[in-house]
This record gives structure tokens, C-alpha cells and sequence, in this order.
């Protein structure tokens, strides 16, 4: 990864997703099925990004 693509990161992909970690686990009858699918979407961005960069 390049410098520019670490700090996008850094700046704004953790916070959202430690700030949407938080917020479904307020909710205490569908927090888990958030969390479930909060890990497959950054998984999913993952492997999209590696794959459109071919691993670059």
C-alpha cells in the first residue's frame, strides 16, 4: 500500500468502522447480525480493492 491509501485508512475506514462497532452494539436485540454484516462489507471492500489494484 501507498502512503495515500494509509492514511484514507487511517482517517477515515477505522473510525467509521470502530464508530459502527459501537453503535450495533447499542442496540442490544440485533447487534450481533450488525456486526456480522459490518465484517462481511470490510471484507468484502478488502478483497474488491485487492482485486481492482491486482495487489498492488
Amino acid at each position: 500500500m501507498n502512503i495515500p491509501s494509509l492514511i484514507f485508512w487511517a482517517v477515515f475506514v477505522l473510525p467509521l468502522v470502530v464508530f459502527l462497532i459501537w453503535l450495533m452494539r447499542q442496540d442490544k436485540r440485533k447487534g450481533a447480525t450488525g456486526l456480522v454484516v459490518l465484517a462481511i462489507m470490510v471484507i468484502g471492500g478488502i478483497i474488491y480493492m485487492y482485486v481492482k489494484t491486482k495487489g498492488q
